[in-house]
């Protein structure tokens, strides 16, 4: 019986590493490949010589266009925000009270007939946020699909390995064919609906995270 109950202790334990300690998922265009199209009945030559399917203009240099055909992106992200906030409050008052005649009884009788009274509210806070990311680097990404107004859909893969430790980059986004420069290259802020997720896998990457038994006392700890 023990034999059992410590396996299934490890699976439990296993399982919970990974609930409480989940990968940020970036929505990547999937697939990341142009996806191979069905077998279709051959079409028969019209005889002409423009065929829409395949056409390439013949005085400009190569520029994705069609389902299939790779493109460079030169990514160049840098985002930079901060924010700062300062509040202060002071208010202060001040009553003073007191009663010298009334008819029918001595003044004497209200020397000590007084009222004062004060009070005082301040308050003071400060917040900023800083925020600077910088990425950049080539990728050649594929053409996925074309959309009705000529945009491309775009997406591309890169993963290095070296040793125990895989390095990979993955990109997607839509283009506008008249943001493609001479070169078939295209800046990544020039595309829209950008996703770019830069991991790695191994050795390396574990070692970035905090054990399961850690992460599970952070959850469970009050403070």
């Amino acid at each position: 019986m023990k034999r059992l109950i410590v396996p299934a202790g490890l699976l439990l334990l296993a399982g919970c590493a990974s609930t409480l300690n989940p990968r940020p998922k970036v929505d990547v265009a999937e697939p990341t490949y142009a996806a191979p199209q069905p077998v279709a009945a051959p079409v028969v030559s019209n005889g002409a010589i423009f065929q829409a399917t395949q056409y390439r203009p013949l005085f400009e240099d190569h520029r994705a266009r069609l389902v299939g055909d790779t493109i460079t992106v030169q990514i160049v992200e840098k985002v930079s925000a901060s924010q700062k906030s300062t509040s202060t409050i002071d208010k202060s008052g001040k009553l003073t009270a007191g009663v010298t005649a009334l008819p029918g009884v001595s003044p004497n009788g209200f020397g000590r007939a007084t009222a004062a009274g004060s009070s005082s509210n301040s308050f003071e806070g400060k917040g900023s946020t800083e925020n600077t990311n910088d990425f950049s680097g080539p990728i050649t990404a594929v053409v996925t699909g074309v959309l009705p107004n000529g945009h491309l859909l775009i997406a591309g893969e890169k993963q290095i390995g070296v040793n125990h430790n895989v390095d990979v980059l993955r990109f997607s986004g839509q283009v506008d064919p008249r943001a493609i420069q001479p070169g078939n290259t295209v800046a990544s802020a020039q595309i829209a609906n950008v996703r770019i997720e830069h991991r790695g896998r191994g050795a390396q990457a574990d070692a970035q995270g905090i054990g399961w038994l850690a992460r599970f006392f952070l959850n469970v700890l009050p403070i």
